[in-house]
């Protein structure tokens, strides 16, 4: 029997004396392998690892190597989250920071909802990004570059939205264009060999980000009412494009995926936790303390809604889903969707809690109560349509805390802000310990097993 070459101290022949026709060689290894090797093994040999590994001096010398550079550049092929990624998302830290800053510089409704309308195209942004890089491996070649590029594009786009309603809404409509045609562009390289994702991409996401994105450089040129209009349609038309363009066309990794989205819940979550530090402004008056014990336990309460059994939940049904259209409706609609009024009102609690810790012994504005009172029911009503888009069942006590807290919120400036505090963070803890008590078993079952509730 041969004795294998090494290279590096590795025995590089085993994939050619052990079922070589199963288990390849991998290319990248192969391009490693020094010339006396390749000639050594001859061409008979490296044929039965595959035609992707063809030399140069075979019959087929180009396309083989191509898709080879294809395939370990853009593909993923496994679940976990990337620290690259993770790298990405810390800049979307700073785009939740802006958005919250824009708002509480003008405290009005017209700003609470220009604050929304930035944040809702930011989201958009970075679910572009959620859905590239469960088709590509961020890390891997050129594709890590680009990624760069992107973070540098996100970077500016964020640190132009505190005027992006005035002198640099120009900035953030060019700097946001990059960030939008550099996803299409790698979607559009890992699509190469796959018909049906290609054509989505060029029938389908191409045309609605040309114009969802040139609609926010017609913003930049106008003012007042119409500009925000011009917004809300930019946004409209980019959530509404999936459904328009069909979704038989793309690929998710289903773990990677929902793990994804977890993980920028997490980030919105540490947005209200930065907000009572702001808010806070180092006063630590007792009042300032009970507020700030009282945001960290409604936040941690938030944290519990959506991870302790919800999360456990969506991951299972996207991943038994029929891969295709099924699975990319579920993840289109219960992660790209959804999540929005997850995060958005994640977002206005956080302005909430920084008003509040401004002031403690003070009313809230009309507006600020209705951002935490408002921004918890809107969180508990996503809540409800995750639920039901998932296993088709209503979440009635969540409903009923979220219609409460509606009840509330025009009367949510009339007490001092620490008691307001007090009764949306009590609301919150009453309801997580009745779900944990009432459906005990069924949790337990969930978090340990595979039944939903």
């Amino acid at each position: 029997m041969r004795k294998p070459h090494r290279v590096f101290g590795r025995p590089i022949l085993r994939h050619l004396d052990e079922g070589a026709s199963t288990s390849p060689v991998r290319g990248e290894e192969l391009t490693r392998f020094p010339a006396e090797f390749r000639c050594a093994t001859g061409n008979t040999a490296i044929q039965r690892c595959g035609p992707r590994l063809a030399s140069p001096s075979m019959t087929e010398p180009h396309e083989p190597i191509r898709s080879v550079r294809r395939a370990t550049t853009v593909r993923r092929n496994d679940d976990r989250v990337t620290p690259l990624e993770l790298f990405f998302d810390l800049v979307f830290v700073l785009a939740i920071t802006q958005c919250t800053a824009l708002m509480a510089d003008d405290l009005s409704w017209g700003g609470l909802t220009r604050g929304v309308l930035v944040l809702g195209v930011l989201w958009w942004a970075w679910v572009g990004y959620a859905w590239l890089t469960s088709v590509v491996n961020p890390e891997e070649g050129l594709v890590r570059v680009a990624i760069f590029a992107a973070i540098a594009a996100l970077l500016v786009t964020s640190l132009a939205v505190p005027d992006v309603f005035g002198d640099t809404g120009l900035i953030f409509a060019i700097a946001y264009g990059v960030v939008r045609f550099g996803q299409i562009s790698l979607m559009l390289i890992s699509a190469r060999s796959d018909p049906a994702m290609r054509r989505s991409v060029l029938s389908g996401l191409l045309p609605s980000t040309a114009i969802g994105t040139s609609l926010l450089g017609v913003a930049s040129t106008t003012a007042g009412d119409a500009q925000t209009g011009i917004w809300a349609a930019a946004l409209l038309l980019d959530m509404l494009g999936p459904y328009l363009f069909g979704s038989e066309g793309w690929k998710i990794v289903p773990a990677h995926f929902a793990e994804r989205h977890g993980l920028v819940f997490i980030i919105a979550l540490g947005e209200s936790i930065v907000a009572i530090g702001v808010g806070a402004d180092a006063n630590l008056a007792s009042g300032v303390i009970v507020a700030a014990i009282f945001g960290a336990a409604l936040a941690a309460t938030m944290w519990w809604a959506y991870f302790d059994v919800v999360a456990v939940v969506a991951e299972r049904n996207l991943s038994t889903a029929t891969p295709g259209k099924q699975q990319n409706e579920i993840a289109r609609d219960s992660y790209s969707l959804i999540h929005f009024p997850m995060i958005a009102g994640v977002v206005l609690i956080a302005l909430g809690l920084k008003k509040t810790l401004g002031d403690v012994g003070s009313p809230l504005k009309p507006q600020s109560a209705a951002a935490l009172v408002g921004g918890l029911a809107i969180y508990l009503l996503a809540h409800v349509a995750f639920r039901y888009r998932n296993i088709r069942t209503i979440n009635r006590q969540r409903l009923i805390v979220a219609a409460g807290l509606l009840i509330f919120a025009p009367f949510a400036d009339e007490p001092t802000s620490l008691a307001t505090l007090a009764i949306v963070t009590t609301a919150m803890v009453a309801l997580i310990c009745f779900e944990a008590i009432r459906y005990a078993r069924q949790r337990d079952t969930i978090r340990h097993g595979h039944t939903h509730p």
